[in-house]
């Protein structure tokens, strides 16, 4: 029998996902779900669960209950790595750029393009160009280092390292939280400019508005369970904010 994501379209569905550290339940038969190409608002307080959710989809953390179907198949994924396989990549909230390499060294970091026993430097800058010209981000040079561009400059360092490897769904872990108010407007473009592409993208974020000017769709989460999921068109930035203070979990869905 077919699987039901397959049938409606999921590129992901995580059902009833529970995980604990010691005698504390960071998830409780937490379900999420999203369609090629959208891009989906996780909100909640500090203690929601969000990034710990996030982290069992891309295989940093292993869950202790529930499952994870991508494209209608049951996954596991062990490691990121396995994950970045499967066209999954996630984007940290501290980039995890290396300050003292240039932007084409950390667009390709780990995995330079060879020549024989040499990286193919050439290769790798001319690559660097052509992903970032994909995203319509204009940084002044290729072999300026990371250290020396603005915070928003570094978050799209960061999102195009992700882009590079050609990814279906790309988890952005709160990144506007240290942006301007320029660099934010130049993300979220270029959060559209990756939808255009196909590019699923999951945002955790407490700015609302963003998700607002951005998203299709957002699920919330109270103390690691689901009390909420909202279309963006069909609703408003106060009735989920209400659900982030004041909503209850919802009963697992009927299997």
């Amino acid at each position: 029998m077919p699987d039901i994501a397959a049938q409606n379209g999921w590129l992901v569905e995580m059902r009833g996902i529970s995980k604990s550290f010691g005698a504390v339940n960071a998830l409780i038969n937490v379900d999420l779900r999203i369609r090629p190409g959208e891009i989906l608002g996780l909100v909640g307080d500090n203690s929601a669960g969000k990034s710990t959710l996030m982290k069992i989809l891309t295989g940093a953390y292993q869950r202790d209950a529930g499952t994870v179907v991508v494209d209608g198949r049951e996954t596991y994924f062990r490691s990121p790595h396995e994950s970045r396989d499967a066209g999954i990549e996630m984007i940290y909230q501290d980039f995890a750029l290396c300050g003292n390499m240039d932007v084409g060294q950390n667009i390709y970091l780990g995995r330079w393009p060879r020549k024989g026993l040499f990286v193919d430097r050439k290769k790798m800058y001319a690559d660097a160009v052509q992903v970032l010209r994909r995203l319509k981000v204009d940084v002044n040079s290729v072999y300026q280092r990371v250290e020396s561009l603005s915070g928003g400059r570094q978050q799209s360092v960061a999102i195009a390292r992700a882009i590079s490897v050609q990814p279906r769904l790309i988890v952005l872990d709160e990144p506007t939280a240290n942006l301007s108010v320029v660099a934010t407007n130049q993300l979220l473009e270029t959060m559209l400019e990756l939808r255009k592409q196909n590019v699923t993208q999951i945002i955790i974020s407490h700015r609302l508005t963003d998700i607002f000017k951005v998203g299709d769709r957002v699920v919330v989460l109270k103390r690691g369970q689901n009390v909420g999921e909202r279309l963006i068109s069909a609703s408003t930035e106060q009735e989920v904010l209400e659900l982030i203070v004041s909503g209850t979990p919802q009963l697992p869905a009927a299997k």
